[in-house]
């Protein structure tokens, strides 16, 4: 049993660590303020190849092991959140095109998104469907060589760069259980009748864009099918969600690691009665009750990890993961603002923000109160186990 990381693990995790330390950190809080888009940043992360994390070598990009990922995840998020959510859509759906996709799909699209020089995201949530896939609105009616897509889709990450976006769709609205008539399309940037129509307002998670999106009678070719095969969409999209559940666990770890850095170093320099808060019992236990959970937090989803590189299925795995990760998160986030008292408050603390990211991990991803059902249905019928 090996608790350290890979010396290529290690490096990577010094490499990201770098980058945000010299490009995030120094503008996050004036992008996140003013609404700006991250284009530098972007452009580094294309440089470093991020944008290929979960992409094949054979089609450029640096198929990393879940691991890596978790590690890359969590060091962005520790400088700012938000720019983990541009890679973060963006590789699950490029895992899914290279584990799904046609020869001809891979050759498509992979190379060019593994650069950067597109990007991507997932079209799952509807205003009417979220955690409950099986019930989305939107279809596709085959018509000759096209498919024609209707409806809306709403909280889509990346939507405004997608190109292509894979939108999950009814193929068979009639299909008797529902999955079985659910595919999944590759949608064109461009493409007429595919309409951006707003970006939504967010509490936390700024930096990528967050839209709602209209399919109005977009003709999209049958070639675009990912996969080739009706009725694979929902099969294909839970096996990405279970490798996405691992990217917000690690998210969540990155934050809570930062509110514990900041609850340290302010507990280290404030002074009250003439001494450092930090010497002060009722702050030790706080520091001390988040650095148990920030490393047990960070253990379990590097297992959730390790399982889904080994080959085996994690849902279980991802699943604890993402739930325990994302609580700690946002309880670790709530006692550094109580570490900060008033200045906790303040815009001009890292705490703040912070407090605003946390509650996506809980609510991403699959709801934490949907996942401890599934948690649980796993345990109860045999197909998981823990021990």
């Amino acid at each position: 049993m090996d608790f350290e990381l890979s010396d290529e693990q290690r490096l990577l995790r010094e490499t990201i660590g770098a980058f945000v330390d010299a490009e995030i950190r120094p503008v996050a809080r004036e992008l996140e303020e003013s609404g700006g888009y991250p284009d530098a940043i972007v452009g580094t992360m294309r440089q470093l190849g991020l944008f290929g994390l979960l992409v094949p070598e054979e089609y450029g990009g640096m198929a990393a092991d879940m691991v890596s990922l978790a590690v890359v995840f969590e060091e962005i998020s520790r400088g700012w959140m938000g720019i983990a959510g541009i890679i973060g859509s963006h590789s699950l759906s490029c895992w899914m095109i290279a584990r799904f996709g046609t020869g001809e799909q891979k050759s498509a699209h992979l190379p060019a998104l593994a650069s950067g020089e597109r990007r991507t995201g997932i079209g799952l949530t509807e205003p009417g469907a979220g955690s409950d896939l099986q019930g989305i609105a939107t279809t596709a009616r085959r018509d000759g060589g096209h498919y024609v897509v209707n409806g809306r889709k709403t909280w889509i990450t990346n939507a405004r760069h997608a190109d292509p976006l894979p939108v999950l769709v009814k193929t068979d609205p009639a299909a008797r259980p529902a999955h079985k008539g659910m595919s999944v399309l590759l949608i064109s940037q461009g493409t007429p009748g595919f309409e951006v129509v707003r970006d939504l307002p967010k509490l936390g998670y700024r930096g990528p864009e967050t839209c709602e999106l209209v399919l109005d009678d977009v003709r999209v070719p049958t070639a675009s099918l990912l996969g080739g095969t009706e009725g694979r969409g929902l099969q294909q999209v839970l096996a990405a969600l279970e490798k996405g559940r691992i990217n917000i666990a690690a998210r969540a770890v990155g934050v809570a690691q930062e509110a514990y850095d900041q609850a340290l170093r302010y507990a280290s320099q404030r002074e009250a009665f003439g001494q450092p808060i930090a010497a002060f019992q009722a702050v030790q236990g706080k520091l001390a009750d988040m650095a148990m959970k920030v490393q047990a937090a960070r253990l379990l989803t590097y297992w959730a990890a390790s399982q889904a590189d080994a080959g085996k299925r994690a849902d279980l795995e991802s699943g604890l993961a993402k739930v325990y990760a994302s609580e700690v998160a946002q309880e670790c986030a709530f006692i550094a603002m109580q570490v900060h008292g008033g200045y906790g408050y303040s815009k001009e603390f890292t705490v703040e923000r912070l407090y605003r990211d946390a509650p996506l991990m809980v609510i991403g991803e699959g709801t934490n109160d949907i996942l401890r059902t599934v948690i649980a249905e796993s345990l109860v019928s045999g197909r998981g186990s823990i021990g």
